[in-house]
């Protein structure tokens, strides 16, 4: 049986009140939105495997990319000539990558219990859930923005007849934000950042 997600995230908000990570199940109460991005082995969160993480903090308008992940992970086995065609990263991209574990501490600290934003951010998270689940017994019960939702609703007025183009590159040149290192994790979650930022506040500042 399938639970929905805010009945397992309030049962186990109970489960871990007393544990190191009580606090992840908080309601987040500051001004910061954490961009983040996954690149995979595969689109399919079954058979895909982790090869880098990047995030970024946003604060109102400004972008801190001081403040930023910027994981590589130990290349898996299913890193093969077809999937490196996707994500251009080779195992000798990740020869000093860590492993999964140190990975998943470093997100969940700099995450926190902040809304994570992201261009199709429902993947990511179960990415990171088909990990994160089974080494803590729970799932990230962060708030999701979807990058691609918070255009459309703003677009969507603007538009007269016809859908609205949602691709990443669409929407990037749609509001003059340059596309920063793509297909890299940390990139990724950069330029969907200052996209964010741009939707919200107008010219985003980095910093």
């Amino acid at each position: 049986m399938i639970i929905p997600r805010t009945i397992r995230r309030f049962k186990e908000r109970r489960e871990f009140r007393d544990s190191p990570y009580a606090h992840l199940f908080e309601p987040y109460k500051g001004d910061e939105v954490v961009s983040l991005d996954c690149e995979t082995t595969s689109l399919d969160v079954k058979k895909g495997e982790i090869l880098s993480i990047g995030a970024v903090r946003i604060r109102g308008r400004r972008v801190i990319t001081s403040e930023r992940l910027d994981i590589k992970l130990k290349p898996p086995a299913s890193l093969t000539g077809e999937s490196i065609k996707i994500h251009k990263i080779r195992a000798s991209d990740l020869a000093d990558g860590i492993e999964l574990d140190e990975a998943l501490e470093q997100v969940l600290a700099f995450v926190g219990n902040r809304p994570i934003l992201g261009y199709y951010v429902n993947y990511d998270i179960r990415m990171l859930d088909k990990y994160i689940r089974p080494r803590y017994g729970f799932g990230l019960p962060n708030k999701a923005i979807e990058l691609s939702h918070v255009y459309h609703d703003i677009i969507k007025w603007k538009t007269v007849g016809g859908d609205v183009d949602l691709r990443f590159d669409t929407i990037s040149k749609k509001l003059d934000i340059p596309i920063i290192q793509r297909h890299t994790a940390l990139g990724d979650a950069i330029t969907v950042a200052l996209m964010y930022v741009r939707l919200k506040f107008g010219a985003p500042l980095a910093e």
